[in-house]
This record gives C-alpha cells, structure tokens and sequence, in this order.
C-alpha cells in the first residue's frame, strides 16, 4: 500500500459516508438532512475472527492493522504479506508470516467507555510496565494553530455531526485527520496508517474529539506518541497513567483555553492568547453537535 500524500485530510463528498433522510424540525417544516453511514466490518488475523466494529467504512485497511495493533496482536516487527478487503461481505483479513492465535486473550474482554461500546482484550495496562515516552517539548503556539486549522478543516463532523475525529500531527501541522463514528476507530485508523507507512511516533501529537480517558491514554502511550490533546475533559484514572508514563495530557481546547493535567513541565507558553484571533466558524461547528 503506497502511502499518500501528506496532509492526508478528511472527504466529506466520498460517496458512501453520508446518507440524506427527510424529517421535520421544531416547527413541523420539513427538512432534509445529512447523517453519518455506518456499517460493520468484521476483522481477521490469519485464519481467526478477531472482531466485528461498526464503522463509517472507509479506510478499513487502516482500521484492521490499527485495532490489531493497539490490541498487541500485531507485533511491531510482524511482517504483514497481506491486507485483503472485500466490501461485499465487509471483512477484512490481515496476514502476516508469523502464526498466530490469540483464543486466551480474547476471553479477557473488558468492556470500555468508548462509542459504540469499546472493547479492549486481556489487560489493558499490558505493554505499559517501564513505559516512559520520550520528553517532548510542546509550544502553546503549535496548540492554537491546529486546534484552529482542524476545527475549520471541512469534514464529516461539520457536515453531518455525530462523528469523532482524530488528528496526527507534527508541530503546528496537522498530517494524518481520521473519523469515525467511535473515538477508538479514529486512533486505531491513525496507528494503523503509522503502522503501515513506517511513521515514526516520538515527535508527534495525537490530537482527538473524545474524552481522555484511561483506555484513550493507554492507546496513545503503547502508540509511543508523547502529546495527547482534546477539546473534551478527562478522567481521572486517565491522568494518573499520563503521569506515570510521562504523557503529556492537554485538555478542554475551547476557543483561547486549555487544561493540562500531566506534563505541565513541557510545555513553552511561547504565545500570549489574547493575541489570537477569535475562532472562526463557531456557528457551524454548533450546528452540527
């Protein structure tokens, strides 16, 4: 799979993701509006099922090493002859040289907080004993200009709402911008694209719609992304591990604000708020919550 071209932005206008339905608003007129698609793709390793996901259905190759891989599955040094989609009966099968069976940690379910009902097998703390991510520096500049460049990018939230996103970015610019109808697909699409394309993690942000929560922080460590950002508030056991994997954790990114909770001695306040322009855009980003 050839890796496109960065940044590697969302479409709104792929066919397929968005469905018109007719109803009526508060005054009894009707309205024609555009919601999300969703659709399930069942996931392969090898020769066992691993799991089916609802999802908007693009990107599924992505989608399938991402899960695998946040799920310690898919080793980092696997090597993967294959990645085979059939969209007719919605399945999509990852192959790699190494055999695998993962019967015993599939009876370790443990069901999470994310949409559409997460779940993460075996441990959920696996892979995190020792863990300390690299120290690394984030401007608070580079924190405006992607929150203004991805709340203003065109894209399925502000199309038709009742989606997440998540962004991988470098600096102030943002690379990889995934969506889907659960928090977890996005970042699973992100890992798996980094997976694929050989994209190294040390020097990235991952920014993301959805909570910080503990599942959300675990994801992005084992990641070995060192920035994790969003516009939604935290929990607190999702604090306690940033801190102790040495994440840094930046929450409640609304208009000029943000709250971090773990990593504050990282962070360069090169950039003094109110000389930012106020957010573009506001009304359109309502409309579509």
């Amino acid at each position: 799979m050839r890796a496109p071209d960065l940044p590697l932005l969302p479409d709104p206008a792929a066919p397929g993701l968005t469905r018109a339905v007719t109803g009526t608003d508060q005054t009894g007129a009707t309205v024609e509006v555009s919601v999300v698609e969703e659709r399930p793709l069942t996931i392969y390793l090898n020769r066992q099922e691993v799991v089916t996901a609802m999802t908007i259905g693009d990107y599924p190759e992505y989608l399938a090493l991402g899960f695998l891989r946040n799920q310690g599955m898919l080793l980092a040094d696997d090597e993967v002859t294959g990645v085979d989609y059939d969209d007719e009966i919605e399945t999509v099968v990852v192959r790699t040289v190494r055999q695998t069976s993962y019967e015993e940690k599939m009876r370790r379910k443990t069901r999470t907080s994310g949409c559409a009902v997460g779940t993460v097998f075996g441990d959920m703390m696996e892979g995190l004993e020792g863990l300390t991510l690299p120290a690394a520096e984030l401007r608070t500049s580079w924190l405006y200009a992607l929150a203004r460049q991805i709340n203003t990018t065109p894209s399925l939230y502000l199309q038709a709402g009742a989606i997440h996103g998540t962004v991988l970015c470098q600096g102030d610019k943002p690379l990889v911008y995934m969506e889907d109808v659960g928090r977890h697909n996005a970042v699973d699409k992100i890992a798996g694209f980094m997976f694929r394309h050989g994209i190294t993690p040390e020097d990235k942000i991952l920014y993301t719609t959805g909570r910080l929560t503990s599942e959300m922080v675990i994801k992005c460590a084992l990641m070995g992304i060192p920035v994790l950002a969003s516009r939604s508030g935290f929990t607190a056991w999702g604090v306690e591990i940033a801190r102790q994997v040495g994440l840094t954790c930046i929450g409640r990114m609304r208009g000029k604000r943000f709250t971090c909770l773990s990593g504050e001695e990282r962070l360069v306040r090169d950039i003094d708020p109110e000389s930012i322009p106020d957010e573009p855009r506001k009304s359109a980003r309502k409309a579509a919550e």
